[in-house]
Formats: C-alpha cells, sequence, structure tokens
C-alpha cells in the first residue's frame, strides 16, 4: 500500500498543516509527498495514475462536472492512494486544474464520526483533514499499530495548537 500526497506548495508553510504528521513514525513507511505545480504534472504519479488499483480520495459532491464520471475504487481494492494535501478551496482548485485528476478513479471513506480537526476555518461538513485521512486508510488496512501511532500524534498535534 501506498499513500502519496499531492501538496499544494502554500501548504508546506501551514504550521496547521496535518500532513507532515503523516511523515513520521510508522505510517512514513507508506506515505510519501509530491508538491503540486498547476503546469508541470509529476511523471510518477501520471504514471501511478494508469494502474488500476490507485485512487483519488476525493469527494463526489466537490465534482461539479456533468460530462465526468469517473470510476469508482473501494479502500479495499485500492492499493494506491493520491490525496490532496491542502486547505479545501486549495485542493478544489488543484482538481480543477488538473485534467489527469477528473479523470483517476475516486476512493471515499464512509465515516460514522465528523472530524476533529478545528484548526482552520471554512472546514467542509463531512471533510476530513490529511492526517484523519491517512488514520482511516491506515485501520481500514489493518495497519493498526501505524494508524494508532499517528493518531496519538494527531491528538497531541490538535491538543498543542489549542
Amino acid at each position: 500500500m501506498n499513500i502519496i500526497f499531492l501538496t499544494h506548495e502554500r501548504e508546506l508553510k501551514k504550521a496547521t498543516n496535518t500532513g507532515k504528521l503523516a511523515l513520521m513514525g510508522k505510517a512514513a513507511a507508506v506515505v510519501r509527498r509530491v508538491v503540486w505545480k498547476r503546469t508541470e504534472p509529476n511523471a510518477q504519479l501520471l504514471q501511478l495514475l494508469q494502474w488500476p488499483n490507485t485512487g483519488l480520495l476525493y469527494p463526489s459532491s466537490e465534482v461539479h462536472e456533468e460530462n465526468v464520471t469517473p470510476q469508482r475504487l473501494s479502500v479495499a481494492d485500492c492499493q494506491t492512494f493520491i490525496l490532496l494535501d491542502a486547505t479545501w478551496q486549495e485542493a478544489r482548485k488543484m482538481f480543477n486544474r488538473s485534467v489527469y485528476l477528473k479523470s483517476a478513479p475516486r476512493v471515499e471513506l464512509t465515516l460514522d464520526h465528523p472530524s476533529r480537526f478545528s484548526l482552520r476555518r471554512n472546514q467542509r461538513d463531512g471533510g476530513l483533514c490529511t492526517a484523519e485521512c491517512v488514520i482511516e486508510i491506515l485501520r481500514a488496512k489493518g495497519e493498526t499499530a501505524a494508524a494508532a501511532e499517528l493518531d496519538i500524534r494527531f491528538r497531541a498535534f490538535l491538543q498543542a495548537g489549542k
């Protein structure tokens, strides 16, 4: 299993970025970061998107294009997860400006709890921050030790940010 963060460059400078938490500890074994460049798509990412078990974790409710009907991929079947590591507003722009993302198979998480992330304004209802997405993916894939370790780090991060 692999998790690739497609990170907006502004996100790298934000103290509230939770993606950096997943780049430490046990989760770091499966997570890597690619910085998004609008005019220069990452060649390795484009290659990964051709694989049948690669999916973009992005809510279908954020897609407003009538002629785009991406394939659905279950969390169980997905082996490489692409996550947009950005604010919701930046992620929407990244998605809309990256043709290669629009046709990517889509993966969605089904949760029974709201996000715990409260360090930024304008959060999307039902949306999770990057670290929470990784925690849920790790749990779903049976990587419970890595998920638990990241969850502890995430809780400490939230507490320190209040």
